[in-house]
């Protein structure tokens, strides 16, 4: 193995004058989703006329979620927030409010489908999946896509009767027909902490871990020297340790007949260190969440100070207009099916 190996490093250090240069460059990472993802599309009818496209692609605000170890978690967080205080209901119980508080972190669109008794009141709302609802171009109309689970296709659409579906969206500056979530503006910076994060891995991978390489200039070693060079640079440092690469070349103008090059040291951790500090900061305020809530660990000696005083304050800043969103229920079901309680601070955090 070794004599082929030489053999070749030989052929590609030592080209015939004839040869032609060559060049090559490694691949870029692979994302979850392109980087234009905040771009801006517009409201519009599908290509049939019978629904208003979203915004914004919702499969891709779906892959996001995974992008990173913070993006995902805090919306599940805020999710959580919602329901703690929650009282359920005949109407709404917590599964289901618990499913669209989560559609709503992410789409900033949730949607409940509406079921009356024969006087028709509204005797239950069940919660219908935002990533396939759409506005039909009739009035308080609704429609569910349907797709076929092996090609992904959209096979034929659920129409709603007129009324029949709630939906409840973020206010939007430039159109009214669906909600816009309010953490687009940091998309770039949770796409930028996946890259660092595949970057770290790849670099990793691909061998930036390696102890050394060791290079001689000895023109006749001869094929049971290489082989024991060979066996005592792989046990040098046990198995799985390190990588450690071991090259000779012939014909050399270097002045040192051994060199050792070390290349285990990853010269990107500082830059590495100070991109993830930057994103998890602007990941926390972009979802303005405080960073004792979020599991994340201080990096000073003072911590983040009494948890109970954050979560009260987080309360009344954020978690109270998370739960206004689902109040709104009761400005259109009679009976109020929707009600939180007031935390005891004595009692929970």
């Amino acid at each position: 193995m070794i004599t082929s190996v030489l053999s070749q490093l030989k052929k590609t250090l030592n080209p015939p004058p004839q040869g032609k240069a060559m060049a090559f460059s490694f691949g870029d990472p692979e994302t979850v989703m392109s980087n234009n993802l905040a771009d801006y599309l517009g409201t519009f009818l599908d290509v049939g006329g019978e629904y208003y496209r979203p915004p914004v692609d919702l499969e891709g605000l779906a892959k996001l979620i995974n992008a990173n170890a913070y993006h995902g978690p805090i919306i599940h967080f805020k999710r959580n927030m919602v329901v703690k205080w929650f009282t359920p209901s005949s109407v709404l119980s917590t599964k289901e409010l618990r499913s669209a508080a989560l559609d709503y972190g992410v789409f900033a669109n949730c949607y409940f489908q509406k079921f009356t008794d024969r006087f028709g009141r509204v005797v239950r709302l069940q919660r219908l999946p935002a990533i396939s609802m759409r506005k039909a171009k009739a009035k308080d109309v609704y429609v569910k896509l349907n797709s076929n689970s092996s090609t992904g296709s959209i096979e034929k659409m659920t129409v709603f009767k007129p009324g029949e579906v709630l939906h409840i969206k973020e206010p939007d500056v430039k159109q009214d027909i669906y909600g816009v979530p309010q953490y687009l503006g940091g998309i770039q910076a949770v796409l930028l902490s996946e890259d660092a994060s595949l970057f770290r891995r790849k670099y990793f991978i691909n061998g930036a871990h390696m102890g050394y390489i060791l290079v001689t200039t000895d023109a006749n070693l001869d094929d049971e020297t290489a082989k024991a060079i060979e066996d005592k640079v792989k046990d040098s440092k046990g198995p799985g340790n390190f990588r450690s690469l071991y090259l000779n070349i012939p014909r050399s103008s270097s002045k040192e007949p051994v060199q050792i090059i070390p290349v285990g040291n990853i010269g990107t951790k500082d830059e590495f260190q100070a991109i993830k500090e930057v994103t998890e900061m602007e990941m926390l305020a972009m979802h303005r969440v405080y960073p004792g809530l979020s599991a994340i660990m201080p990096s000073n000696v003072g911590g983040f100070g009494n948890l109970t005083d954050s979560m009260k304050v987080y309360h009344e800043l954020e978690v109270t207009a998370m739960q206004q969103v689902f109040l709104e229920i009761n400005e259109q079901i009679p009976g109020n099916p929707v009600t939180f309680k007031t935390p005891d601070w004595q009692v929970s955090a």
